[in-house]
């Protein structure tokens, strides 16, 4: 597996105030903030990464969070379980005071964040054109899909609170599980056997690839929180499989009774698992790692956020009055912008990028546009584009570096090259048979989608087959590539959804498939 960054346990200056690292001793945390420029080697660890969903609700008061600390610092609680629970809850439902004086560590930011995104969807498609010459009005969008017509889900009982999404792809081409503990019902009638099924059903679908997981630690309350026993029983089930691809836990929001978990824990825990563990402190963290117009974050988790930043008296939504790009810029930006700038139309990455791949022979490598490249390597190409500069991609010696930028560009570009208006047509495709999608994917793709973003995307989709064709030496068939490839081509203007990422990867699969039949022009 590539490497990315390893994390950098220096000291924070927290007013001499220690936390507890991964190993269950005194030490400073990692923040994403502190990780810039660091060494290779984070989410490379060969041992198995250990998954924990930890529990808790706010911070501790400083009182109760003194008293249990003191009591099972040095060895594991022995009681019941029943007054463990009991004694945590107190110190959950203790600690409603929001005034406790947070550690700020905000990095500084080359570019302007914003938080409050509008709602999600874009303009659905109406009164499109058929074949036929007819405008075919789309009345399910009112009357609602017929019952034959939807896919009936194994875990809708679970699946419709919204506890697990799947966000797309981080910045490093690998899948964004999130999990939001403030979305768990009560647990006097929820059934936790129900969701640990749930979430291994959702793995199943990415654990063969890198992934990492979000964890939105806020609105864990006593009320909905699991038990310990249920936490132990998860640990425990998600064996190997699971494991061995896990690259990343970002905690969101930590609080001190973390510490006390952990420290409950830390004897069934391998201690390897602190090297994938990060303690995110302000959503704006995430940014430098994940694209977060992408993310699911829940709304009651952006208050939280706002409020702590208010409470720091830090600017919120932490904008920098960043200029505009320069006009070298390729990433993050639109393709209209490019090609004013440039004066081409093909993007200068995604042209030297698969030039680079074709001529070192990419589709004989196994796990191409699966594996990673390193994250300072990434940052160092893109900050080369941006720049103007002259990216040599035989300098670094790695197939998976140009992959992995391709990815990476079309990830952070303004808009998707699908455009918005196209991605509510593309989650719907899997409603009809294959003759119907191969007829409306013809019309998107001739009559809606622009020039431009066609071409582009016609280049992309060709090489895309011609890495297929060589599944059996690279073992990247079309639903491989389509898996790893289509969240980084459509997504929506709002946060994404687990329903919706599987329909663009059907998407995806199908352009691979009937490449001739869809690319008319």
């Amino acid at each position: 597996m590539t490497d990315v960054t390893d994390i950098n346990r220096s000291d924070d200056n927290s007013g001499g105030k220690s936390k507890l690292n991964p190993s269950g001793e005194a030490g400073a945390v990692p923040r994403l903030s502190e990780m810039a420029g660091v060494d290779s080697g984070l989410f490379t660890s060969t041992d198995e990464p250990e998954l924990e969903f930890d529990e808790g609700g706010l911070e501790l008061s400083s009182a109760k969070e003194v008293e249990l600390w003191d009591n099972s610092a040095d060895e594991v609680y022995d009681g019941s379980e029943a007054e463990l629970d009991e004694q945590l809850d107190r110190g959950i439902e203790e600690d409603g005071d929001e005034s406790h004086n947070y550690t700020v560590h905000l990095p500084t930011l080359p570019w302007e964040f914003e938080l409050a995104k509008e709602g999600e969807g874009g303009a659905f498609r109406g009164g499109a054109i058929t074949p036929d010459g007819l405008i075919d009005e789309d009345f399910e969008a009112e009357l609602g899909t017929p019952p034959d017509e939807e896919e009936q889900s194994e875990f809708g009982d679970v699946e419709k609170y919204g506890i697990v999404e799947v966000a797309g792809d981080d910045l490093y081409g690998r899948k964004v599980i999130v999990f939001s503990a403030c979305k768990l019902p009560s647990n006097k009638s929820f059934d936790h056997q129900r969701l640990l099924q749930y979430i291994k059903h959702t793995l199943d679908k990415y654990v063969e690839q890198d992934y990492v997981l979000v964890y939105f630690h806020f609105g864990l309350n006593s009320r909905n929180k699991p038990k310990l026993s249920w936490l132990l029983q998860a640990y425990r089930e998600f064996d190997r499989k699971y494991k061995k691809n896990l690259k990343t836990l970002y905690l969101v929001h930590p609080t001190n009774f973390i510490k006390i978990l952990w420290n409950i824990f830390r004897p069934f825990i391998s201690v390897k698992f602190g090297k994938k563990l990060m303690y995110v402190n302000y959503l704006v963290e995430l940014k430098n790692h994940l694209p977060f117009d992408q993310l699911t974050v829940p709304q009651p988790v952006l208050e939280f956020d706002a409020k702590k930043a208010a409470a720091s008296k830090l600017q919120y939504p932490y904008e920098t009055g960043r200029d505009g790009p320069k006009k070298t810029q390729q990433f993050g930006v639109t393709l209209q912008f490019i090609k004013t700038n440039s004066g081409q139309a093909m993007p200068l990455v995604v042209e030297q990028t698969i030039a680079y791949m074709k001529e070192n022979k990419a589709d004989e490598v196994e796990g191409i546009f699966r594996r990673c490249a390193t994250l300072t390597t990434l940052q160092e190409v893109q900050k080369k584009y941006d720049n103007g500069e002259v990216v040599n991609f035989a300098d670094y010696g790695d197939v998976h570096v140009p992959a992995a930028t391709l990815k990476k560009f079309l990830r952070e570009l303004q808009e998707p090259l699908m455009t918005y208006d196209l991605f509510e047509p593309i989650t719907r495709l899997h409603l009809h048979d294959i003759p119907k999608q191969l007829t409306e994917v013809q019309r998107m793709l001739q009559d809606e989608l622009p020039e431009d973003n066609y071409n582009i995307l016609k280049t992309i989709v060709q090489f895309l087959v011609d890495i297929s064709v060589k599944a059996d030496v690279n073992k990247m068939s079309p639903a491989n590539i389509a898996t790893v490839f289509g969240p980084n081509l459509a997504w929506s203007k709002g946060q994404a959804k687990l329903s919706t990422v599987e329909p663009v990867i059907r998407f995806t699969q199908l352009l691979i498939e009937h490449f001739d039949d869809v690319f008319l022009r």
